[in-house]
């Protein structure tokens, strides 16, 4: 594995140094705007319930607890490193009862059935293994007319994926049509697919 791919692979599953680097860089600059970009698609009850999954440096958790002040996010990663820097980003409101940041997979969500409001997943599905049953796993932790929301910084129309597929290992960017696919294959409903056509971002929504 070349130094490049050792080091973008902490974008998979930050680890060690690279991977602090990794989470610290995801909380602020062109992700902060992207995630900004992406909340702005979905309503959310100031009191709602919310789950991120592969939540990174936490910056998203913070930022959708701001949104519901009587609420409570919950987020969960399968990188130690990245589970530790939420815990830090969000230490006041998991000290509060807000907030918890759980380490865990997105195959296997430790929630139960008809737990959130809302379901966030930012720069993530690229490495789900088995997506159907990830979003699988996602539509039953929702409530019924529960929403899920996808970001990703890559729509998959860019030519680029290639090129990112090769350098990080089990990464796979994906169309707004293979997503689509997708949740419709698990029963999601009212699909919706947001894109900036300066950036190549991607938003989806969808309802359970």
């Amino acid at each position: 594995m070349s130094i490049l791919s050792k080091i973008f692979s902490n974008a998979r599953k930050p680890e060690g140094f690279f991977g602090r680097m990794m989470v610290n860089g995801m909380n602020g600059g062109s992700h902060a705007k992207m995630a900004e970009w992406g909340l702005s698609f979905v309503d959310i009850a100031k009191n709602g319930d919310i789950l991120d999954v592969g939540c990174g440096g936490g910056a998203n958790v913070a930022r959708m607890l701001e949104r519901c002040p009587q609420g409570t996010v919950k987020g969960i990663d399968y990188s130690p490193v990245s589970v530790k820097k939420s815990c830090e980003v969000n230490a006041k409101a998991i000290s509060d009862g807000r907030c918890k940041i759980l380490e865990g997979s997105a195959e296997s969500l430790p929630f139960g059935d008809n737990s959130f409001d809302l379901v966030t997943a930012f720069e993530t599905v690229y490495f789900w293994p088995g997506i159907e049953k990830c979003i699988a796993g996602v539509r039953r932790t929702l409530k019924e007319g529960g929403r899920f929301l996808i970001v990703n910084e890559d729509d998959g129309l860019t030519g680029n994926n290639e090129k990112w597929e090769k350098l990080i290992e089990g990464m796979h960017t994906y169309t707004p049509d293979e997503i689509r696919t997708h949740l419709i294959a698990v029963g999601f409903r009212k699909i919706t697919i947001h894109t900036d056509d300066q950036h190549h971002w991607l938003a989806v929504t969808a309802e359970k």
